[in-house]
């Protein structure tokens, strides 16, 4: 295989790549790193690989942003988009509904936490956030409790870059530069277990770091309506893991004062953690979950909040009495979506799908063991299928490598020397393949992230 970055950087004269940098302005990019290194011209895509127009191809390790679950080009759900196409491609979703909608909404309800039986579709992970934000704000309203106008955010969580959600964000580098627009909503110190001030372990303790919120929640029990947060795995944080316990606390406080309670599942959702849905598996009750990325597979935008009857009664009335829920998008439920949906749904539910994923999150752990290895290893987690290396420059202290050495970015350059397609979270190297990934793939992976890695600090 030719070089990699060195194959980019021959399309430099490819008209279609030029007129990219004319016009394009990618999303979270530096566009002036592709001045000398310019983007991967993915042609096509197949099961876990994506190849450029040279016919290279790329391991995707980060299943395209966390959304790709069962491989690139699937038949089937490739054949229920044609198939939805032929009968109607879109229609909006206020006074009409269709059969794909219908379907997908039972099937979320099924696979969800018994409480969950109402589905409001919207078409991204921000906008599903939005939704039970509002939902929230306006049962409290609607219920005389006007004051409860505040929410609850961990430090470092990432809920969404649409400005609602940017307000419960706890990442300065999402948040700063809209800082004087935001609504002033209260962050908490949440877990952090590579660091723990206790000196405890994740597999062992009893979420001693809780203490912060449970203050924070009875200190403001009349004016916070809901706590939102990423169950188990804080994604843009670095993929920071965090046991269920603190969910369980969290759930018991909030109950007591009378709070609602956000899983932000858009990207721990559809099996990614070990199981179709972390509040479900883990017998929990939140008031809403928001899901989205995989919930399409990868293929059209597409996202869910899910809430419950009580949450639902809250806007059913005479229409003159405006407690409807204000709130649409054009693309809500669009039939191409939800089709590819419903095949995703079924994938997951197919009998032994849920345990065959046992034996390839043991792969992933087993070789985990050579990052684990490496002399800059500050800790290698893993929650189901979502396993991270945090890189450092001393082991004893965890003191991080400085940002401007760009340590990550680094890597992915190395990464794509080796057919890895990696997108490192600053010294955060992380690993969210689609489930269908072999155990052989998995041993790839893990080997080249090694390589890729000890070239880059190796020089440092």
């Amino acid at each position: 295989m030719a070089n990699a970055p060195q194959a980019v950087m021959n399309h430099k004269q490819d008209e279609d790549l030029i007129r990219d940098f004319h016009h394009i302005w990618h999303p979270c990019t530096q566009m002036k790193d592709h001045a000398e290194v310019p983007p991967l011209l993915v042609d096509r895509a197949e099961g876990v690989y994506l190849y450029d127009r040279e016919d290279n191809r790329y391991l995707d390790v980060i299943s395209s942003w966390w959304v790709n679950l069962f491989g690139h080009n699937h038949p089937r759900i490739n054949q229920s988009i044609k198939d939805q196409l032929d009968k109607m491609a879109h229609v909006m979703f206020a006074g009409v509904t269709h059969q794909p909608a219908i379907d997908l909404a039972e099937k979320l309800v099924n696979a969800s936490s018994p409480q969950l039986t109402k589905v409001f579709f919207s078409d991204n992970g921000s906008t599903a956030v939005e939704v039970a934000l509002k939902m929230s704000l306006q049962y409290w309203l609607q219920t005389e409790k006007p004051k409860k106008t505040k929410f609850i955010y961990l430090k470092d969580s990432y809920h969404g870059e649409t400005l609602g959600a940017l307000s419960v964000c706890g990442i300065n580098l999402f948040r700063e530069k809209f800082e004087q627009v935001l609504p002033q909503n209260l962050e908490v110190q949440g877990p952090d277990c590579m660091r723990c001030p206790f000196g405890l372990k994740r597999e062992s303790c009893q979420a001693e770091c809780f203490e912060p919120m449970e203050q924070a929640l009875v200190t403001n029990r009349n004016t916070v309506a809901a706590v939102i947060l990423e169950p188990l795995v804080q994604g843009a944080a670095g993929m920071k893991m965090y046991p269920p316990v603190y969910l369980k606390k969290l759930e018991e406080a909030c109950k007591a004062t009378e709070t609602h309670v956000i899983y932000d599942e858009v990207a721990v959702g559809f099996g990614r953690t070990g199981s179709v849905f972390v509040s479900e598996h883990h017998g929990l009750n939140p008031t809403f979950v928001c899901l989205s990325k995989g919930i399409t597979s990868g293929y059209l935008p597409l996202a869910a909040t899910l809430t419950t009857e009580e949450i639902y009664q809250a806007f059913y009335d005479e229409y003159e009495s405006f407690k409807l829920f204000i709130h649409s998008h054009s693309y809500s439920a669009n039939p191409l979506a939800c089709a590819a949906g419903n095949v995703t749904l079924d994938l997951l539910a197919e009998a032994g799908f849920m345990e065959n994923l046992k034996p390839k999150i043991e792969s992933m752990r087993e070789q985990g063991d050579i990052l684990r290895d490496l002399p800059w290893c500050g800790e290698f987690r893993q929650s189901g299928m979502i396993a991270a290396v945090e890189l450092v420059q001393n082991q004893k202290t965890l003191e991080p490598f400085p940002i401007e050495q760009r340590v990550g970015y680094q890597v992915f350059l190395e990464g794509l020397k080796r057919e890895m397609y990696l997108r490192p979270l600053g010294n955060v190297v992380y690993f969210i393949p689609p489930l269908v990934i072999e155990p052989d793939q998995i041993k790839t992976m893990m080997n080249a992230a090694y390589e890729s890695i000890s070239a880059v600090l190796k020089g440092i």
